[in-house]
């Protein structure tokens, strides 16, 4: 497999996967920090319950993002696969890309409803 293979726009596949690694380290970091900085503003129980909700819509919109590139790079590595055994030049295949834009359009229902 070709991981320098452009997938789409400039991103080629090994540049999709680093972004998941990094956007998974960068989310690791800011739940961390927000931590910090939340457990100074906590001084009774109370205070913990209202923040505790924050924190799980944080994580949970995160978690879905990360979700949805791992899955648009299984739908990647899927066709790039599939294209290396045919010669047809066609990278997705019609239902890839129905599967990419309904996970997509998933996600986009999705996240509102997490920040919220």
């Amino acid at each position: 497999m070709e991981l320098d293979k452009v997938i789409f726009g400039n991103k080629t596949f090994y540049s999709l996967l680093e972004d998941i690694y990094k956007n998974s380290k960068n989310k690791e970091k800011q739940i961390r920090d927000m931590i910090i900085q939340l457990k100074d503003m906590i001084n009774e129980p109370g205070d913990a319950i209202m923040m505790v909700p924050l924190l799980q819509g944080y994580m949970e919109v995160g978690i879905k993002n990360d979700e949805a590139l791992i899955k648009m790079a299984g739908i990647v590595q899927k066709a790039m696969n599939a294209s290396s055994n045919t010669d047809d030049g066609n990278f997705l295949s019609d239902r890839d890309k129905e599967l990419l834009f309904e996970e997509i359009k998933s996600i986009d229902k999705e996240i509102p409803r997490l920040a919220n």
